[in-house]
């Protein structure tokens, strides 16, 4: 962990769980106690039935690539010029849901519709933990 120069997540009640388990190394996603809907991001309230219950499970931490962009002109430039070009992605879990994260591990250029991914941890401040994804090691293309 060094100087970490990007935003980092403010958790809320809502997402609280979700960041404390992301430090543990551990991938957890909301369920709804009614309806047993997974749902990412964590809120208040079931999309699906409006419930308030909710339970938190360990997510697999695999999923796949839905769609992506290599950013190649960072914005602002003071910020994430050392860390170009990168992967923005967001990934289908086998769970369900989507959620937005970087692809690491791999050329930019290898990232692709469907690439088969698995969660790493990046502990990139004190206290902070992101999830990012990589390619499986079961990838074959």
């Amino acid at each position: 962990m060094g100087d970490y120069a990007q935003p980092l997540p403010v958790p809320d009640p809502d997402s609280a769980p979700f960041w404390a388990a992301c430090r543990e190394h551990r991938l957890v996603l909301q369920k709804c106690a009614a309806c047993g809907a997974v749902r990412y991001p964590p809120g208040p309230r079931c999309p699906r039935c409006r419930a308030r219950e909710a339970v938190w499970i360990e997510a697999a931490g695999r999923g796949r690539v839905y769609s992506w962009i290599v950013v190649n002109h960072p914005v602002p430039k003071e910020v994430y010029a050392a860390e170009v070009p990168y992967v923005v992605a967001l990934i289908e879990l086998d769970e369900g849901v989507r959620m937005a994260s970087n692809i690491v591990g791999c050329a930019p250029s290898a990232v692709r519709g469907d690439l088969r991914v698995e969660v790493v941890f990046d502990d990139v401040a004190p206290g902070t933990t992101l999830p990012r994804f990589k390619p499986a090691p079961d990838e074959t293309r």
